[in-house]
């Protein structure tokens, strides 16, 4: 049996996310379901799309990922079903899985068009959940809709490059729940402009000149503890995804803050890079 993944902005208060998991199994008693997040920013597409990028090559192939964030029909936002990376997708064609297929050619995508379907506020549950099943009994995507278009791409996802190469002017896509802020700025882009030059990074009013490549490569172990960088020290690093991301070292939103709150950056907020 193949799993079904979810990622929705339905949060864990109300009753969706149950119905969801009871809808699947009353189908398939055997099914394995993985929570991928539920507490995506409401409607925050390229938050869904960051999150979902960078979780499900974890994943077997065969997985089917079920993506219930903005997820009404609409002409410019059709359901569609695509098959990428030997990875399925059910969502709407919001960008989000654009975002995936820019990276490599759909083997397949469909957009769906199942017999009497159930109008109303709730497709995911109407309509994605009877995709996912139908794809888990080993069903064909030519069964549940025709052939469709590229999916929709977010354009903001991708950094500008100006000025011959000497800066790339990108922006806030994710803050985690440690209020890191992470950019659209990916790492081999970064080193494909910067050939070996140095760099200044700015954000808000914030200059940072060194990259890290994890979290407590800010702390000179060598020095003693009253003369080295440390805990609520500001630092940038290529993080776990490839991505540029400023962090607050040992933050906590709860208490000391985080990047987001300290620095006051938010999302879509411009974040430069000028090579020197």
């Amino acid at each position: 049996m193949a799993i079904i993944t979810l990622t929705t902005d339905f949060g864990l208060k109300d009753h969706f996310v149950g119905v969801l998991k009871g809808s699947i199994y009353s189908t398939l008693p055997d099914a394995k379901i993985v929570d991928i997040s539920h507490d995506i920013t409401p409607f925050n597409i390229h938050e869904c799309a960051y999150i979902l990028e960078n979780s499900y090559h974890n994943f077997p192939k065969g997985t089917i990922h079920v993506v219930g964030v903005d997820s009404e029909a609409t002409p410019e936002n059709r359901h569609i079903a695509v098959l990428v990376d030997g990875h399925y997708f059910i969502s709407a064609n919001t960008g989000v899985i654009g975002l995936i297929t820019s990276e490599m050619k759909p083997e397949k995508v469909m957009e769906i068009n199942i017999p009497d379907p159930i109008h109303g506020s709730f497709p995911v549950m109407s309509v994605f959940v009877q995709v996912a099943c139908h794809i888990a009994r080993g069903g064909t995507l030519e069964v549940i809709g025709k052939p469709f278009s590229e999916p929709k791409s977010l354009r903001e996802f991708a950094p500008r490059i100006v000025e011959d190469g000497k800066k790339i002017i990108g922006s806030v896509i994710y803050i985690d729940n440690y209020g890191n802020v992470v950019t659209n700025i990916q790492k081999h882009l970064f080193e494909a402009y910067r050939n070996g030059r140095s760099f200044e990074l700015q954000a808000r009013n914030y200059k940072i000149k060194v990259i890290f490549n994890a979290y407590s490569d800010i702390v000179d172990f060598s020095l003693d503890k009253g003369k080295r960088k440390g805990d609520g020290d500001l630092l940038a690093l290529f993080n776990s995804s490839g991505y540029i991301e400023l962090a607050i070292y040992k933050s906590n939103l709860d208490t000391v803050g985080g990047a987001s709150t300290l620095l006051g950056i938010d999302y879509r907020d411009t974040i430069i890079i000028d090579f020197i």
